[in-house]
């Protein structure tokens, strides 16, 4: 209902900067203002403007599918930038004939409006170029965390934290080598991924084999464990928005927990391991979508009853949430995914209005919470003032269990 609802604005959007463009077109050389370069712009950004739609009605899977989502999503990236620039630009636009105290000369005037258009094609052009080039390169961001609890045979342990693959029509096989050869280069002792591993269509995936055989590729001494996130089922998606019968459960596509499997990837769907006989790893299943065999996940202190409250307890979660609720049932770490920190500008800056710790370090009483921006896209490709991560979580166990 919300997308049905914007489509109008989206139009009058479209609308907007095709008007702008056209006008700027005609103050550069008079030879743009016939009728053919005027139906050669609107049928271009009726191709662009359309281009996420169209790759949303056609065949999963299809060459043609991968080519449109492609276009689709570097365009989301690129028409948020240019309504911010072209917006500001009318902005300042306005101001200024109201305060200026003469009117200029129509050939000042002229040039002015076209190095103004000048100077917004290259902002726009250097954030969205920017943006897809910083999608690409993953960070890794390290954090030290100490737990007073006996590591029982462990006096350290070495994690590391990916989440928000969306493996899929943006993400692919090179991202994934490239995660790899990083996790690998840390010789960590567990990797987790804190869900999200795919972007709702299985068949978005270009060679699923080839991933499987990238992934058996991480070397860990404890292994690779998972949990679930809100993309990790099977849903009809258009930039963001869901379109899917009201009550129906959402799951995963049985194929994705084969995936998994084959990529030696142990999924925890409100399960819990002891690992080493030295520390729990319980990963939960997603609060909004928690998937096939779930259907309502326990409250923190319903999962960790059952659990030795004197050995570490780790949590793996998509979603940063319940995080007192989480330090008062007795967990000393909560990893998390989700957010990607807003992804792009301002996103960056709008996230932080909706969760406690939209990305980063947050310590809740005696619990430590790690939210990663995770690895991968969704919706625009790029990223723009945040990066691409794993998170290195190098912990330390004092040895003496706290006093109650």
């Amino acid at each position: 209902m919300a997308a049905v609802c914007l489509i109008p604005v989206y139009a009058l959007l479209l609308v907007y900067l095709a008007r702008w463009s056209l006008k700027w077109l005609s103050v550069c050389s008079l030879r743009f203002t016939g009728k053919g370069v005027k139906i050669l712009v609107i049928v271009l950004w009726i191709f662009f403007g359309a281009s996420p739609g169209i790759a949303f009605l056609l065949p999963a899977g299809t060459g043609i599918r991968r080519i449109m989502e492609y276009i689709g999503n570097y365009w989301l990236g690129i028409i948020l930038y240019m309504a911010i620039v072209v917006a500001v630009f009318d902005l300042v636009r306005v101001l200024w004939k109201h305060f200026r105290k003469r009117t200029p000369q129509s050939v000042h005037l002229r040039r002015n409006r076209m190095l103004a258009g000048i100077l917004g094609l290259v902002l726009i052009a250097g954030i969205s170029g920017y943006g897809m080039v910083n999608a690409a390169i993953i960070r890794t961001t390290p954090y030290q965390v100490s737990i007073p609890k006996d590591g029982g045979k462990l006096s350290s342990l070495k994690i590391v934290l990916a989440a928000d693959l969306h493996l899929g029509y943006s993400v692919g096989k090179t991202q994934m080598r490239q995660m790899v050869e990083k996790i690998n280069r840390e010789s960590p002792d567990l990797v987790v991924i804190a869900g999200d591993v795919f972007d709702n269509d299985y068949e978005a995936m270009d060679d699923p084999e080839a991933l499987i055989s990238i992934l058996q590729g991480i070397q860990s001494k404890y292994g690779v464990y998972a949990c679930y996130g809100n993309h990790d089922v099977s849903e009809k998606i258009l930039a963001g928005f869901t379109f899917d019968r009201a009550g129906e459960k959402k799951e995963s596509d049985p194929r994705m927990d084969s995936f998994l499997e084959r990529a030696g990837i142990r999924l925890l769907k409100e399960e819990w391991e002891l690992i080493d006989g030295s520390f729990y790893l319980y990963g939960r299943p997603d609060q909004e979508r928690p998937g096939r065999g779930v259907e309502v996940r326990k409250t923190p202190a319903e999962f960790t009853a059952g659990l030795d409250d004197e050995k570490p307890i780790v949590v793996l979660d998509h979603e940063p949430r319940e995080l007192q609720k989480l330090a008062d049932a007795g967990v000393d770490l909560d990893l998390c995914g989700h957010t990607h920190n807003g992804q792009v500008f301002p996103g960056n800056v709008i996230i932080k209005l909706f969760w406690e710790n939209a990305c980063g370090y947050m310590q809740k009483d005696g619990m430590h919470n790690i939210v990663t921006s995770g690895v991968g896209l969704f919706g625009p490709n790029m990223r723009v003032a945040t990066v691409p991560e794993i998170c290195i979580v190098n912990v330390n166990f004092s040895g003496n269990p706290p006093q109650k």
